[in-house]
């Protein structure tokens, strides 16, 4: 089966998430992309990569060159305008990544509803953002699986003193987290380190201009360097195992426009253990209680997060239990799902 996948988003290809660090939904098409083609489809995916390149089987092309006549099936991701590429398919995927409330606009409504292609979401909370004008299309639910370098890490061994990591946006409740971990969490564990993993706060600390809106919260991460803050660079994907590889929690404020949760599951395939509160796909991705916790209010989740950070035998728990029940999913797993879809 010939498929095509369409993104406009960023340049990249399936070798960005070994040499780069790049966001959930660009991972996501490198990862389908190549499960596609080992189970023996003819994949290409145009976008927005530098040069044309076959990586994994997979053709990757600029999408300004597309030039293609024909597609079983064509994979638009995210944008319904993406269709307009390659008018010839027997059928389309719109798959979705995000709120969705984007998609309620004049034009984005009448091109779905002209089309009429199959709307691919990534879970509950994502589902519960598909535009009411939308909820007669035909619309499939497929969870997103993880990159092999989470779910084959090695065992865990944290560091001394230990960490606790977050890789939300600043935006989406870094600046609660701080204050809360500057006033609850470190005064109780004052030999635990927050790291804090966000390009845009990076390159701020460096000198960098970054957006206004953003300055307070990187002046409130600054600020408490003699608390445990630490501020790094996300990293690719083999890097990035190893740090939840060694860490105690990942702490994760949480955002009900968070509905994908991309690092999150990342890390409790490693066997990282997380807090998180009870917002967006949270509860999709931590069994709580059992991998880690939803906590109902902040006073819970400063002493979720304190036992995790002081308690080694909670951690081996929990750390033992995500390794063993959150690691299984995989890219061709999602890949034969789809299949069913498709066919």
């Amino acid at each position: 089966m010939l498929i095509t996948f369409l993104d406009d988003s960023i340049p990249f290809d399936g070798h960005s998430p070994v040499g780069q660090p790049l966001g959930g939904a660009e991972k996501a098409v490198a990862g389908l992309a190549g499960a596609l083609a080992r189970r023996g489809h003819t994949v290409r995916v145009f976008n927005r990569c530098d040069l044309p390149i076959v990586v994994d089987g997979v053709s990757w092309q600029p999408l300004d060159s597309c030039q293609a006549a024909h597609s079983d099936w064509l994979i638009a991701h995210r944008k319904p305008s993406l269709f307009g590429r390659l008018a010839d398919a027997d059928n389309r995927i719109l798959w979705l990544a995000g709120p969705l409330g984007y998609l309620n606009k004049p034009d984005a409504l009448a091109s779905l509803h002209e089309l009429q292609p199959t709307m691919l979401l990534q879970g509950h909370a994502h589902s519960l953002t598909v535009p009411a004008p939308l909820h007669n299309l035909s619309a499939e639910t497929v969870v997103p699986g993880i990159a092999s370098h989470y779910r084959t890490a090695t065992e865990m061994t944290p560091a001394n003193p230990p960490r606790a990591v977050v890789t939300t946006h600043p935006s989406s409740g870094l600046d609660w987290l701080l204050e809360l971990w500057t006033s609850q969490v470190f005064p109780r564990v004052p030999w635990a380190e927050l790291h804090v993993y966000s390009a845009s706060l990076e390159w701020g600390a460096q000198g960098a201009e970054v957006a206004e809106s953003l300055r307070p919260v990187l002046d409130q991460a600054l600020a408490a360097k003699d608390k445990g803050v630490r501020i790094f660079r996300p990293l690719p994907d083999p890097a990035m195992a190893e740090v939840y590889r060694v860490a105690r929690v990942h702490l994760y404020p949480g955002n009900d426009r968070d509905v994908l949760c991309t690092t999150l599951g990342e890390s409790q395939a490693v066997g990282l253990p997380a807090v998180s509160r009870d917002k967006g796909a949270a509860k999709e991705r931590i069994l709580n209680g059992e991998t880690g916790y939803l906590a109902p209010d902040d006073d819970a989740f400063a002493n979720l997060a304190v036992r995790l950070l002081d308690d080694r035998d909670t951690f081996d728990k929990l750390s033992e239990t995500a390794r063993q029940r959150q690691r299984a999913r995989g890219w061709d797993q999602v890949a034969g799902e789809l299949e069913r879809i498709i066919r």
